[in-house]
């Protein structure tokens, strides 16, 4: 099956053309992926940010004893691979709560992806408290994640009906995600199924086997590039394919939502956007910095 995509330029207004078919796409389909989405300088931005948060988390293992070296003349996309070769543990499978650096900002808040996510929410949108990078490492079974709808994470919690919910989901790549690198794959329309039957399955859920069968062959493979972002609904079926490369998948994965609801989790976000109050939102990077994960 064809993967459709709409070309973008990160730093214009989307004509309305495009914004009408990024709707439609993303109504029959269940995503829509978004090419160029993300202009080189922010995403060159976000790698800074997390290589600098590599040096600091693997600085603390060298003085806890887990590494002894901090392997800094490896590249940042095989850095942590040598590291788990000494210390599996030393290399974090996700960034959550660290990732208020200033060059995350206009990555997680693009106005471009705002103003798409506003035709979809309306003009009270927070940043829903579930955005992280991951390093996905080859042959790493923590990074392992199976067939599921994002939205039974959120119903594990308990707190609510999670198919009321208004959100858009976000994934985009720090380095080219192919199908060997462990990319992301959908199966198109299951958006339409509602909150099905899940399990779990060691620390992740998957769909339970008898409603995932009739769309396991109608998956198709999400190749994205640096700067390409995917939109996808909470109810869509995904997984990432396991990463057979030489080198790490890092990704980047984040939610709008309407903020007028309640998460049903734990944490409140942060406004991203608010139409009638705009001194609500995050207002800069500085101010992105100055915020906890919450």
């Amino acid at each position: 099956m064809a993967v459709e995509s709409v070309e973008l330029s990160a730093t214009q207004t989307i004509a309305a053309a495009k914004l009408a078919k990024i709707k439609t796409t993303f109504e029959e389909q269940g995503y829509c992926i978004l090419k160029g989405a993300l202009p080189g300088d922010v995403v060159e931005g976000f790698k800074r940010a997390m290589m600098r948060l590599s040096d600091e988390c693997l600085a603390q293992s060298l003085a806890e004893g887990k590494i002894k070296n901090l392997h800094t003349d490896k590249p940042f996309e095989t850095r942590f691979i040598h590291v788990a070769q000494e210390c599996q543990e030393a290399a974090p499978p996700t960034f959550r709560n660290p990732l208020h650096q200033p060059e995350v900002f206009p990555f997680l808040l693009s106005p471009v992806l705002l103003d798409i996510a506003e035709a979809f929410l309306g003009g009270e949108i927070r940043i829903y408290p579930n955005y992280m990078c991951r390093p996905k490492l080859p042959g790493d079974e923590r990074t392992l994640i199976w067939w599921h709808q994002d939205a039974q994470y959120t119903a594990s919690h308990k707190l609510g009906n999670v198919e009321e919910l208004r959100t858009v989901n976000l994934w985009s790549p720090l380095l080219p995600a192919h199908r060997e690198h462990g990319c992301m794959q959908f199966a198109p329309g299951t958006h339409k199924l509602g909150l099905v039957p899940y399990h779990q399955k060691g620390i992740h859920l998957e769909i339970d086997n008898d409603v995932l069968k009739p769309y396991i062959d109608k998956a198709v493979d999400v190749e994205l590039e640096p700067g390409d972002v995917v939109l996808f609904h909470n109810m869509l079926f995904h997984q990432g394919l396991p990463n057979v490369s030489d080198r790490i998948r890092w990704s980047v994965d984040w939610r709008f939502q309407d903020a007028t609801q309640p998460t049903l989790r734990p944490f409140e976000g942060h406004m991203a956007r608010s139409r009638k109050n705009p001194k609500l939102q995050v207002r800069d990077t500085a101010h992105w910095a100055e915020l906890k994960f919450r």
